[in-house]
């Protein structure tokens, strides 16, 4: 009896060292994406252009780096706050801890090198070698064109100064462990012609995210094989809203045509539309739809071809449910 209990005390003893030299490993050298690269990024009047319709149209950076008026549908951006952060997401939606948007003007990034931004963009590092929970979507960025991270970044560099400080994120345990298991190496892709339609639009779709919102997760992971399907739920002060079906089944997009594709988003450009304001248990939305209807029409005609292509999956969503 003896040489058993001896027996099981060696090996709760082997498995509590293994478990603290995994943690420790996870706590003390992850994540692992490489060193900061060495790039000064030229600031042309192009390159910055490009980078502008990129992070409001399209990756919409400025749309979480800003703060959005939850009042009015869809929460437009609040004129004089474009990167200044502060958004925050927690329990509320789902997340495991406290996170807020981070102040991206000059104020919070002077001090940043383009090779230290180039590398939180891509990969969801800091500048200290800390993990980022993937609010941001790095993975998707990390991506992209360089080319195109690079004009993201000399745009940045051109927004007003705005000093606001930020509380520091807090995710809560074990999640502040395994956060440092989530980046990944960048994964560079040139941006295809815009003549190979399908190609162009799932590269669009990448640096737009889609997926994330449009399927539904669990434990904040995509759940495989409902990519694109919607419902994933977002909790807002007036219920819970689903995201859409944007795949080519009849219960998504599969009967739109691609200028009713198209109207969708560009309607909230029409100088007539005012953003509506809401009601206590009014339906809201957390889609963008004032920055993503900036987009150019060639560019979301070819986001609608490519989704055209995707796996059609059958999932009626149920748009919202009011707070009782």
């Amino acid at each position: 009896m003896k040489k058993i209990l001896k027996a099981l005390l060696y090996l709760i003893l082997f498995i509590a060292i293994l478990a603290t030299a995994a943690i420790s490993y996870i706590y003390f050298f992850l994540p692992k994406v490489g060193k900061v690269p060495d790039i000064t990024i030229k600031k042309t009047s192009e390159r910055i252009e490009r980078g502008r319709y990129l992070a409001n149209h399209v990756t919409v950076c400025i749309d979480c780096h800003s703060t959005r008026d939850w009042s009015l549908f869809a929460g437009p951006i609040i004129n004089g706050t474009e990167g200044s952060g502060g958004e925050t997401f927690d329990h509320r939606f789902g997340f495991p801890g406290s996170f807020y948007s981070r102040n991206i003007t000059p104020y919070k990034l002077s001090s940043w090198s383009d090779g230290e931004l180039f590398r939180l963009i891509t990969t969801g590092v800091n500048k200290d070698g800390k993990a980022m929970f993937p609010i941001m979507p790095y993975r998707y960025y990390g991506q992209l064109d360089k080319e195109d991270i690079y004009s993201i970044i000399a745009y940045i560099r051109t927004l007003p100064e705005i000093k606001k400080d930020i509380p520091s994120s807090k995710p809560d345990f074990p999640f502040n462990l395994i956060i440092n298991t989530i980046p990944k190496k960048a994964n560079l892709h040139a941006k295809p012609l815009e003549s190979d339609t399908i190609n162009y639009g799932k590269y669009l779709v990448t640096a737009s995210a889609c997926v994330e919102c449009h399927t539904q997760v669990n434990n904040g992971q995509i759940i495989a094989g409902l990519e694109f399907c919607g419902g994933r739920e977002f909790a807002m002060s007036s219920g819970i809203i689903r995201s859409a079906n944007i795949t080519p089944d009849k219960t998504g997009i599969g009967e739109w045509t691609s200028e009713q594709f198209v109207k969708r988003f560009t309607m909230y450009q029409d100088t007539s539309y005012h953003p509506q304001k809401l009601k206590e248990n009014d339906f809201n939305s957390v889609m963008p739809w004032m920055m993503y209807s900036g987009m150019k029409t060639s560019d979301l005609l070819a986001i609608y071809t490519y989704l055209k292509t995707v796996k059609p999956i059958a999932n009626r969503v149920i748009k919202f449910t009011p707070k009782s």
